[in-house]
């Protein structure tokens, strides 16, 4: 969801959203208009808690489950839900860095098929964990402050398991859920929710072999340009079990552990998206009171969009991660709503298809140029749906154009189901 959250040493924030604020999702900075869905008057259940199925799709009976954030109506405290899937555990501020917790927070999902039902309270900053094969590994700093699982420390516990996660937000207004691959792909997770008057919403995620279909499409990536998209592929290292596909990291992860990845791949496409917009503007609709705002490359080689900010040639780091060099967001509002949708357009590679964004772009024209972000292409391609956030704004779309960042809101939830596994995984 997963999350910049993620992206330093694994610690989650006590920061969280405040009752009746608006839902900001991990994926990437707040944005005014995407991933941000303003709260109602109305109540999204009549109790406070929500029912969640957990459910085993997997191959294996060694699946575990595992939500945690913070409890809105308990001052916002570090909130894990215990083994019974019922009892919510609040850890005490512990006295030094990396404390064991005090309670099992590993809910077994039983065998293949196996549902286990559980009930939580109005949570910010949610995720919904599973791993396979071994529990997870959690522990606590002082503030409280929880140490997630980590892809990025090689020291973690959890590094060798098999993890991912889904991310939301339940508070008294609504339920807004989303798998991601911001950070990397991961176990298959799918999404179903029901509200009070029995509407169902589904995104389908992958099927068993989604991972694998992710591997593939990189390795064949690279063998046609020679870039590192293989090398996002991670395989097992223990010596009782070495070389089995674990997970895959998403271009900006991989920089993040590894910063020569990549560093030359978008020299030249930015080059030419500079040299076009110094002879013609580029028209970005900030979906916001700022509407629709022009820009031009000036003398100095930036593009200029006046009150909006100026904005430097990016790097591949800027582009795969969405929030340093140009894409880092500030004071300016009128710039941060022209952030999401330059960087969305960067990491599509539809500047050069088009001069507005994002209601000139098609769904058919994004990842059509040699030069993308070929990770969030294959895997979009691998989701049944096509769904799912592959980099931090996936979800800036055309006023009325399709979604892609695999998302659900309701503000009358009723049941939400989340699948780990992908057998059975199907398209609504």
């Amino acid at each position: 969801m997963a999350s910049f959250r993620d992206r330093v040493p694994s610690v989650q924030s006590n920061a969280a959203s405040q009752q009746q604020q608006p839902i900001v999702q991990h994926d990437g900075p707040a944005d005014t208009k995407q991933k941000t869905v303003q709260t109602q008057s109305k109540a999204a259940t009549v109790t406070g808690v929500l029912q969640i199925h957990l459910q085993n799709s997997t191959k294996s009976s060694t699946v575990y489950a595992y939500i945690t954030g913070q409890a809105i109506n308990n001052n916002n405290a570090l909130f894990l839900l215990r083994a019974d899937a019922k009892t919510p555990y609040y850890p005490p501020n512990p006295p030094s860095t990396g404390t064991k917790l005090g309670a099992n927070v590993s809910i077994p999902l039983g065998a293949p098929g196996n549902t286990i039902t559980a009930t939580i309270p109005q949570l910010a900053g949610g995720r919904i964990w599973f791993s396979i094969g071994a529990p997870l590994v959690f522990a606590v700093n002082p503030g409280p402050g929880l140490v997630e699982p980590s892809i990025f420390n090689p020291q973690d516990p959890n590094i060798n398991t098999s993890f991912g996660f889904a991310e939301f937000t339940f508070n008294s207004a609504q339920l807004f859920v989303n798998i991601s691959y911001v950070d990397f792909v991961g176990p298959p997770i799918a999404l179903t929710l029901t509200d009070t008057s029995n509407t169902t919403q589904h995104v389908s995620g992958m099927p068993a072999n989604g991972m694998q279909a992710v591997a593939s499409g990189l390795v064949a990536q690279t063998q046609k340009d020679g870039r590192r998209w293989s090398s996002l592929i991670v395989n097992t290292s223990t010596a009782s079990n070495s070389g089995q596909l674990l997970r895959i990291l998403s271009p900006n992860s991989g920089i993040l552990l590894n910063p020569t990845w990549f560093q030359p791949y978008w020299t030249d496409y930015v080059n030419q998206v500079y040299a076009r917009y110094t002879t013609s503007p580029l028209t970005v609709n900030t979906q916001a009171s700022f509407g629709n705002v022009t820009g031009e490359v000036g003398s100095q080689g930036n593009l200029n969009f006046g009150a909006g900010g100026l904005f430097p040639k990016p790097t591949a780091a800027d582009i795969f991660g969405c929030s340093t060099g140009p894409f880092a967001t500030g004071q300016n509002a009128e710039t941060n709503t022209i952030i999401p949708r330059l960087a969305a357009a960067f990491n599509r590679s539809t500047l050069l298809a088009t001069n507005n964004i994002p209601d000139g772009e098609q769904v058919s024209q994004y990842y059509t140029n040699a030069t993308t972000n070929h990770y969030a292409r294959i895997v979009h391609s691998a989701n049944l749906d096509g769904k799912g956030y592959a980099f931090p704004y996936d979800d800036v779309v055309p006023d009325g154009g399709v979604p892609q960042e695999g998302a659900l809101f309701s503000y009358s939830p009723a049941l939400l189901t989340v699948a780990v596994g992908g057998n059975g995984a199907h398209a609504a």
